[in-house]
């Protein structure tokens, strides 16, 4: 009894000296711009050098303004380039630099964002976890409004009460804190079928607008307006200057119990960090709201990342373009300067401007069109030329035939990451639900993929489009229920131009069901090692299993004990 009692003490005592350890910082709700105050907090948090902290919030609304944010230049993956955007300045709400052991608690709290911002930036951090909040615009960068009557050369339009407008002499544009909108592009929300898609735009060619009564609004055109009566118009410019979330050269980043109902101006993106997880984290509109989008483009963008990237439990709900898209980038080679010192380069438009290569860091050197590493090395040292340009200097020289080869890209082997999509439901999105290509080992498992308007799920590969690599080496895709998604609804497409062998291997796509509005359901190319067994395939229409299954230069292909059924 006497040692029980002991043992208890001991527990107790420990248990308040964690808490003792624990340094907490509060900051209450205030009334109007809460922008300084938060990042004062953060600053705080600087001076614990490493203990844990936790910065908690409380229910309620703090606003963060793109005018007193902290403003940073920031390179991007997968934003814009400089012709779209020559200042690369980001205005960011939370600047997390340098920090481990922080946690924000957002306790219920809603960070309302006004004007274009970023709205956090986790910079050279470990160990940070950001949980219960929600993320929403005071002045969406994607307006929505509902088509009520349609016309021979009109339309009358009901504009959403969170879309500001203006009309000066017929002229009509969106307008928020620090931006306007009277173009761009535009895609609709069609709620019968609870679809999202690409389509013509409202505005470009818009004649005169006229304000019937305040919110609703009658588009006058040259013809007939490309519209319906119900449909729901969504809009924006396309330039990605801003992102919701940045996670840089950072490790052990966890989000988690989170709602981001708006990100603007881009969604949630990690390059050259280590370990992100995304836990229980809803990516649509507040349901209050009335809002159909909530996200400007991508929802989660992770940019050669290592470690284990993990997303569980989420719901990916109302983006304009790809929920998730997991990849590296391809840098071409430009020029050798020594036989162990290369000059490579960003070359997509969107993709350039942050270190990608660091010391003691593995690369493959790879032939741009079989997709096939020539060479692995390590690198020494690298060192930024230009914004564009990355002077590599390898541990060994590099054999004459592979400094005369041509049309050579490199990609960074250390910072692949492992990748895990587990519980996750994705509907509302115009493009593909999930692409995923890393060498690491890839789970998809029990996701619902509903009507997406293109592939439920893309394995590409690419080094002459958008740079994106790299090859897959262990891929297992079970237990989704793909549910009406556009063909081939897995679709695994290696961009190489020439059949040098195969470019991904050791693909398993095993007990998922399809239900099917056209063929096929799977391609797949240049893969090694593809098994497809257990799937349940549900068709409009009576189909062969060759009809449901392509392949092009596959190699030990096992497809066995899959089941079609003709539904209705």
């Amino acid at each position: 009894m006497k040692k029980r009692i002991l043992w208890m003490s001991l527990a107790c005592l420990i248990g308040n000296l964690t808490i003792q350890a624990e340094k907490r910082i509060t900051v209450p709700v205030g009334a109007g711009d809460i922008t300084q105050q938060l990042q004062a907090a953060l600053d705080e948090a600087h001076t614990y050098a490493g203990e844990p902290v936790v910065i908690q919030l409380q229910k309620g609304d703090y606003h963060l303004s793109r005018s007193t944010s902290t403003k940073r230049i920031y390179y991007i993956s997968n934003t814009t380039s400089e012709q779209e955007n020559p200042d690369q300045t980001k205005h960011i709400g939370l600047w997390l630099k340098g920090l481990k052991e922080v946690t924000i608690d957002g306790g219920g709290a809603r960070l309302v964002t006004h004007g274009e911002m970023t709205t956090f930036v986790i910079d050279s951090c470990e160990r940070i976890t950001l949980r219960n909040f929600t993320v929403t615009a005071a002045d969406p960068t994607v307006p929505e409004m509902t088509v009520e009557e349609v016309g021979n050369n009109y339309m009358n339009v009901r504009i959403h009460p969170q879309s500001h407008y203006e009309i000066k002499n017929g002229k009509f544009a969106f307008v928020g804190d620090s931006w306007r909108l009277d173009g761009g592009i535009a895609q609709y929300y069609d709620s019968e079928r609870d679809i999202t898609w690409r389509g013509w735009s409202p505005l470009p060619s818009l004649k005169r607008a006229v304000e019937l009564e305040p919110g609703l609004l009658r588009f006058e055109y040259e013809k007939k307006p490309q519209a319906i009566a119900g449909q729901i118009f969504q809009m924006r410019d396309g330039i990605r200057d801003e992102a919701c979330g940045l996670i840089q050269y950072s490790k052990d980043i966890i989000i988690e119990d989170a709602h981001f109902a708006f990100l603007g101006n881009f969604g949630l993106v990690g390059q050259m960090s280590e370990n992100i997880t995304y836990r229980r984290v809803r990516f649509e509109p507040e349901k209050e709201s009335g809002r159909t989008c909530a996200g400007f483009a991508d929802f989660v963008q992770m940019s050669g990342c290592k470690g284990k990237i993990q997303l569980e439990q989420c719901r990916f709900v109302g983006a304009h373009d790809d929920p998730i898209n997991i990849h590296g980038t391809h840098l071409s080679v430009r020029k050798w300067i020594a036989p162990n010192q290369v000059l490579v380069r960003y070359m997509h438009p969107q993709t350039y401007g942050f270190q990608s290569f660091l010391p003691g860091n593995e690369v493959d050197f790879i032939d741009a069109h079989t997709l096939l590493p020539v060479e692995t090395t390590h690198v020494e040292k690298a060192e930024m030329q230009t914004p564009r340009e990355i002077l590599v200097t390898l541990t060994e020289n590099m054999p004459e035939a592979i400094r005369n080869q041509t049309e050579l890209v490199v990609e960074n082997v250390s910072y692949t990451p492992e990748v895990v999509v587990r519980d996750c439901y994705f509907a509302r999105i115009p493009s593909r639900g999930l692409l995923v290509t890393t060498r690491r080992p890839v789970l998809v498992e029990n996701n619902t993929f509903f009507r997406m308007q293109m592939h439920g799920l893309l394995i590409a590969d690419d080094a002459r489009s958008w740079f994106e690599s790299g090859m897959v080496r262990d891929v297992t895709i079970r237990g989704n229920h793909f549910i009406e998604c556009a063909e081939p609804v897995i679709n695994i497409a290696p961009e190489n131009d020439q059949n040098a062998g195969p470019v991904h291997r050791n693909i398993r796509i095993e007990n998922n069901r399809f239900e099917l509005i056209g063929i096929p359901a799977i391609s797949a190319k240049s893969v090694e090692g593809l098994k497809i067994t257990n799937n349940l395939f549900q068709e409009r229409k009576a189909t062969t299993l060759e009809q449901l299954i392509t392949t092009i230069d596959c190699t030990q292909v096992e497809i066995e004990n899959n089941r079609q059924e003709v539904k209705q």
